[in-house]
């Protein structure tokens, strides 16, 4: 079969590198990709944002699947679109990618699903929203209803900041803010695979991190590392995300005439008050999927389809994201990368690209906030994780930053914070 993977980002890379191992896979095009899936699969240009674009680029190439990674052509219907042409897609609707478009809208969800979450309430006027802040707050929980490349919370003490974040959050007049309480414990997510007929296939849970800082400092990004499994997850932790929180939203999906089809995502906070809801995403999250797919040891199409429950390879994966000077504030691009061969020589070990590209004379050059996701697996986390980070220190591009405690055991969560991304 022909699979067309469409985005540009380490997601992708880490899709198209298990579609590669996928028996079932004959030709992969991956479209506009990098310069890293274009030693994978044929890169096409495209605007991922635009519906007729990707179901048009899908006909042109004959796909016979077309996996969608970015959440932006997703919300905005290209799998409707693609639908409507007889064209076989793994992603939701429109209406059902509301789901991560707007937080306000997952937020009812799940109250009518009666899915454990932070207490909220919404608003589209700043002065109503800054009348209610200290609801829930100290700490202050400020999230931009839409799309924001995960950027788009703010977790504080100081109310300066907070308010702040809300008229950043109300700046047009159809924007709408959210407020939370502040979860505690540690967090988890859990990618469910959720098929045509309804059926729910939780894959391995891992654990993002969100802050661009060791020790979880500084600004939300969209995420700077991810491990897989999690040594110190309670038993039945799946079982008991699955049953109360992605089949209730699901079914309740399904009662609103919008089935959801594709991948959901939880976001989860482990709190002192039991299991609760942070967010929902209907992509694979970027960059646990890296970790994730690193162990799966089935046909990854075959997964997708829900022909086959997956299988995982013993051990345990880890990523580590190499970011370009500045991000993500204000990320610096054109930079020169090398030792990317260097890197990839080490056993267990794939450079999946993020922000690349090759410039006129065939050089890899940063061209996005994370550059590359440095993902490796051992027979156990202490092994996955000194593979992934001499990796690292093979890699030269001026000014990159990334986190240093990537699946650090000494952090591991047993009473941590969450940052209710």
């Amino acid at each position: 079969m022909k699979v067309l993977v469409v985005g540009s980002g380490g997601r992708e890379h880490a899709l198209c590198r298990a579609l590669s191992r996928d028996p079932a896979v004959g030709a992969l095009v991956c479209a506009p990709g990098n310069a890293g899936t274009a030693e994978l699969a044929e890169p096409r240009p495209l605007r991922v944002e635009d519906p007729d674009a990707v179901a048009g680029l899908a006909e042109a190439v004959q796909a016979d699947l077309t996996i969608v990674g970015p959440e932006v052509p997703l919300v905005a219907g290209a799998g409707d679109e693609l639908r409507a042409r007889g064209l076989p897609v793994f992603g939701p609707s429109a209406a059902a990618a509301r789901l991560e478009g707007s937080k306000a809208f997952a937020k009812e969800i799940m109250r009518a699903a009666g899915v454990p979450t932070a207490d909220s309430r919404d608003h589209t006027e700043i002065s109503s929203a800054l009348a209610d802040l200290d609801t829930f707050g100290p700490p202050y929980v400020v999230k931009y209803d839409g799309l924001a490349a995960g950027k788009g919370v703010t977790v504080t003490t100081d109310r300066d900041v907070a308010v702040e974040a809300v008229r950043a959050s109300l700046r047009d007049t159809d924007d709408r803010v959210v407020l939370e309480e502040y979860l505690d414990g540690p967090e988890v997510s859990l990618f469910a695979v959720v098929t045509e007929s309804g059926a729910v296939v939780p894959l391995s849970p891992a654990q993002d991190h969100k802050r661009v800082g060791d020790g979880d400092t500084g600004p939300n990004t969209g995420g700077m590392g991810a491990y897989t499994p999690l040594p110190w997850a309670p038993a039945g932790l799946v079982d008991e995300v699955v049953r109360t929180v992605i089949r209730p939203t699901v079914d309740e999906m399904a009662r609103r005439g919008t089935p959801f089809t594709g991948l959901l995502y939880a976001g989860l906070a482990l709190t002192s008050r039991g299991l609760r809801v942070v967010e929902f995403n209907v992509r694979f999250g970027d960059p646990e999927v890296q970790a994730i797919l690193a162990l799966l040891n089935s046909p990854l199409t075959a997964v997708l389809s829900g022909r086959v429950r997956p299988t995982w390879r013993s051990g345990a994966a880890i990523t580590v994201v190499v970011a370009a000077p500045g991000y993500p504030t204000a990320p610096r691009l054109g930079g020169p990368i090398r030792g990317l061969a260097a890197a990839g020589a080490l056993t267990g070990v794939d450079v999946l690209h993020a922000g690349t590209r090759r410039d006129e004379s065939g050089q890899v050059i940063a061209s996005g906030g994370r550059v590359l996701s440095v993902t490796a697996i051992g027979s156990n986390l202490e092994s996955a994780r000194g593979s992934a980070y001499e990796a690292v220190s093979r890699i030269s591009l001026d000014g990159a930053h990334y986190r240093t405690d990537i699946g650090d055991p000494s952090r591991m969560p047993h009473a941590g914070t969450s940052r209710n991304r």
